[in-house]
């Protein structure tokens, strides 16, 4: 696996870790700067800003330091759905 495959499998990790029922969609883009698509029943009710700090709290550890893998995200786009039975 590439570094770019293990950062994105780390990113999708930390979010689910955070936000189990998630759908989570990582686009990579170059030298560190990643897209983010997070579906989940949990940002019903929630403004924009309090999702994409939910998702943004989830990751902050890869973006921590000056080695972090994650430099940028460039999108972050967070969309309700109803829970899965």
């Amino acid at each position: 696996m590439n570094s770019m495959n293990s950062v994105v499998t780390a990113l999708e990790t930390a979010i689910l870790e955070k936000i189990p029922d998630a759908h989570v969609h990582v686009t990579p883009g170059s030298d560190g700067h990643y897209s983010l698509l997070v579906v989940s029943h949990v940002f019903a009710g929630k403004s924009m800003l309090e999702s994409q700090r939910l998702v943004l709290g989830a990751i902050a550890h890869l973006m921590a330091g000056e080695s972090a893998p994650v430099h940028a995200i460039d999108s972050l786009k967070t969309r309700a759905s109803a829970p899965v039975k």
